[in-house]
C-alpha cells in the first residue's frame, strides 16, 4: 500500500522549558538587564525548514589547535596551564556526538582581547581567548586553556566577576545554541556576583561550577576540571536566555 500523501509539511517542534528553568530576563542587582530585557510578551514564531536543518556546524569549522588555547600563538600565554573537559547530555542522560562548542574568556589577569574592554589588566600578546571543539561519538570534549582571572565590572560598588568560561552549545539547527557560564569552585567571589545569583534554585548554581579533577590534572603541565552540560530535564544546565557580553 502506498503510503499517505500530505499537502503539508510537518515540522519538528523543540520544547519550551518549564517556567523559572532559567534566570529572569530582568534580575533586579544586574543593572545591565534594565536595559536589555523585553518590555512586551515574546512571540513564539513557527518554526520553518531552515530554522530546523542545517547547514551542519560540523568539522569543517574546525582548525587545528581551535581547542587548545595555549598553542595559538607564536608564545606560551602568562598564567595557570588548565584542561576543561566534560559530556554534553540530554535529560535522559545520553551523549549528544557531533555537537560544536565554542568558548570565550578573559586571560589570566581577567581581561579580554576586546577594544570595549579598557581596564588596566595586561593584555596577554600570545592568549586570544576563544576556542572550538566537536563532541565525540560519546558526547566528551576537552579544551586546554588558561585559568582566567576575575574583572572589574561597573555594575555596583567594587564590582568583581568571579573567574569563569562562556559556552556556547550548537545543536544541527541555529535555533538550538544555548549559552551558559563555567565557574571554578570555592570563587570567593561568588556571594556578590548578580548574574551568578540570578539563579533561583542554589542546586542549579551549583551545576555551574566546575569539580576539580585530580585525575585529569597531568604532572608538570596543568590542573584538570571536569563541567558536563545537560540540555534538558531536571539535571539541566543554566543558559542564558539571550546573549551576553559579560
Amino acid at each position: 500500500m502506498a503510503a499517505p500523501t500530505s499537502d503539508k509539511l510537518i515540522l519538528p517542534q523543540y520544547r519550551r522549558d518549564p517556567e523559572g528553568t532559567h534566570p529572569p530576563m530582568n534580575s533586579a542587582h544586574y543593572r545591565s538587564t534594565e536595559l536589555r530585557h523585553p518590555k512586551q510578551q515574546l512571540l513564539l514564531l513557527p518554526q520553518m525548514l531552515t530554522e530546523v536543518t542545517g547547514p551542519l556546524l560540523g568539522p569543517g569549522r574546525l582548525g587545528e589547535h581551535d581547542n587548545d588555547l595555549t598553542v595559538q600563538h607564536e608564545g606560551e600565554p602568562i598564567g595557570q596551564r588548565i584542561i576543561v573537559h566534560g559530556r554534553l547530555l540530554d535529560g535522559d542522560g545520553r551523549p549528544i556526538p557531533d555537537s560544536l562548542i565554542e568558548i570565550w574568556q578573559a586571560n589570566a589577569s581577567g581581561r579580554y582581547r576586546h577594544i570595549g574592554d579598557q581596564w588596566p589588566g595586561p593584555l596577554d600578546p600570545n592568549f586570544t581567548g576563544v576556542g572550538r571543539t566537536l563532541t565525540d561519538s560519546n558526547g566528551h570534549y576537552e579544551f586546554t586553556t588558561i585559568k582566567p582571572g576575575a574583572y572589574p565590572w561597573k555594575n555596583h560598588d567594587n564590582a568583581w566577576r568571579p573567574a569563569h568560561i562562556h559556552f556556547s552549545v550548537f545543536g544541527h539547527a541555529f535555533t538550538q545554541r544555548l549559552v551558559t557560564q563555567m565557574y571554578f569552585p570555592d570563587d570567593p567571589l561568588f556571594f556578590q556576583d548578580p548574574i551568578y545569583n540570578s539563579v533561583p534554585d542554589e542546586k542549579a548554581r551549583q551545576r555551574m561550577i566546575s569539580k576539580f579533577d585530580m585525575n585529569r590534572t597531568t604532572d608538570h603541565w596543568a590542573l584538570g576540571f571536569e563541567f558536563d552540560i545537560v540540555v534538558r530535564g531536571r539535571e539541566a544546565s543554566v543558559f542564558e536566555e539571550e546573549e551576553d557580553e559579560d
